[in-house]
């Protein structure tokens, strides 16, 4: 698209303007004509009733003696009265509108050069600001007065009750991380989180067709049962779990990290890509020692007829058997254990990080997290991980719609907690920036600086949101009086919503 996509539809506004008031004005044209027409039309009726009048008195002295002469030349008379000649200097011609001419191959590059010529035709500057000639003055100035007021970047403007509420919001959201969250294996809501995707994969497979009911009878765990018919209904070619499996291309794998390294069980947009690759290519891709590595695997042949059917496969493939994974193996799970799930989103990138020496064995950042997702740092840990930093979310929005409705006395449309509203921004700053330092403090001493401990018991997703408002308090205060894109999207969404909702 390009850069200057807005100017061009702003000149487009602009010519159409100009048709439209050449339209009026030939409108005008018309009637003044059309009144010219009335007038005369209205003299000729008085002229023909004039003469209706004089035949009508001529054959009333029909009967009468009149002389030859004197009839004749009352014929002549009314004869000349009726004999109308056309004056072609009198007539007015209405000449036609000009426009724009296009037809059903046009683009939209041919119709911004129809537009240009016809600026240029008509001595209309397009290389100016387009809107200055679309807005009254009046209209101009509310508009800047409203982006001032609503899509600028603004400092924060905070009072010390917002700042102790923010911070108090903090407080809570640590707690909750430091006394239930803790590490992998020791986390009173880890386990609840892992009932929660063990019971959300029993019901996947039942939706595809694994029955329960045969499993209870059968007495086996029910979630190992679920997991092993997932296992056997979506395979996949790259589920190699050994060094030995991989012929030595990939070192150190095993089956506690192999779902990190194979970029093709990670839950995110990465994992999709490089899933559908392999199984269209058969291959296998790792990510291992800061490399990714890629070997051949057995032909796999993905289902459907065409190449639209093959990807939908590949992704229903992928789905399934990260469905399969995120609660462990089938065997560990069977055996009571946790088993290892599928990683984060996006943490298997860390693996590229073979750079650094931490710990006594001067381990790199990517062994370093391996280990850790080894000990079970995965996408059920992260569920846990989300809860204090969603409490302190929620509290904080929930703080600031209930000041700025009864301390501010705003109305409560008025006191949604917007994302782009400044005082909003910086307390979420603060919030969760309180929730990181006490994850921190707690998570430091109780690690006595082991690197492998350390990132254990930290709560990533924190400290990523964390960075994110700060990148977006930065970006506040660099940019302070510029517009606010974000504040812009959100505004046009909301019209856009209220359009649709009419039709």
């Amino acid at each position: 698209m390009k850069q200057d996509y807005l100017k061009d539809e702003g000149n487009t506004l602009r010519v159409q303007k100009h048709q439209l008031n050449n339209t009026d004005d030939k409108l005008s044209e018309v009637d003044s004509i059309l009144s010219g027409l009335q007038k005369e039309q209205s003299s000729n009726n008085e002229s023909l009733d004039d003469m209706m009048a004089s035949m009508e008195s001529l054959l009333q002295n029909s009967s009468s003696v009149v002389s030859a002469e004197t009839a004749d030349e009352n014929i002549m008379l009314i004869e000349n009265e009726l004999n109308c000649n056309m004056d072609r200097q009198n007539i007015s011609l209405v000449s036609e509108i000009d426009h724009i001419q296009l037809n059903e191959n046009s683009t939209w590059e041919d119709y911004t050069k129809a537009i240009e010529d016809y600026g240029f035709k008509h001595n209309l500057d397009l290389k100016e600001d387009p809107f200055k000639h679309l807005m009254t003055k009046s209209q101009q100035v509310e508009l800047q007065k409203r982006i001032k007021d609503d899509f600028t970047l603004k400092n924060a403007n905070c009072d010390k009750y917002d700042y102790m509420m923010a911070g108090t919001c903090g407080v809570i959201g640590g707690l909750i991380d430091i006394l239930f969250v803790g590490a992998p294996g020791d986390s009173k809501l880890g386990d609840i989180a892992d009932n929660q995707v063990n019971e959300i994969t029993e019901k996947f497979a039942e939706f595809v067709g694994w029955n329960k009911d045969k499993a209870v009878e059968k007495g086996k765990n029910t979630t190992a049962s679920a997991i092993g018919y997932l296992e056997g209904k979506f395979k996949i070619n790259y589920d190699q779990a050994t060094t030995h499996a991989t012929d030595g291309a990939v070192n150190n794998l095993s089956l506690k990290n192999h779902h990190l390294k194979s970029l093709g069980h990670s839950p995110d947009l990465i994992g999709l890509f490089f899933s559908i690759l392999n199984q269209f290519t058969s291959t296998s891709t790792f990510v291992s020692n800061g490399k990714i590595i890629t070997i051949d695997t057995k032909t796999f042949d993905l289902q459907g007829n065409d190449f639209v059917s093959k990807v939908f496969c590949g992704f229903a493939n992928w789905f399934g058997h990260i469905m399969s994974d995120w609660s462990g193996s089938s065997g560990t799970v069977g055996q009571g254990g946790r088993g290892t799930g599928v990683p984060i989103p996006f943490f298997n990138l860390f693996q590229l990080m073979n750079f650094g020496e931490f710990g006594q064995n001067k381990q790199t950042f990517a062994t370093v997290t391996a280990k850790v997702f080894e000990n079970g740092y995965d996408t059920r840990h992260a569920m846990a991980m989300a809860i204090p930093v969603l409490t302190t979310e929620l509290l904080i929005r929930f703080m600031y719609t209930m000041k700025a409705h009864f301390y501010h006395e705003k109305d409560w449309k008025d006191s949604i907690p917007n994302a782009n509203i400044p005082e909003l921004r910086r307390m979420l700053l603060v919030g969760h920036g309180t929730l990181c330092l006490i994850d921190g403090v707690d998570t430091y001493i109780r690690s006595g600086g082991e690197m492998v401990t350390f990132l254990s018991r930290t709560n990533l997703l924190a400290w990523a949101r964390f960075g994110q408002l700060g990148l977006k308090e930065l970006n506040a205060w660099y940019n302070l009086g510029g517009v606010d894109a974000d504040a812009i999207d959100m505004y046009l969404d909301k019209e856009y919503k209220k359009i649709l909702n009419k039709y």
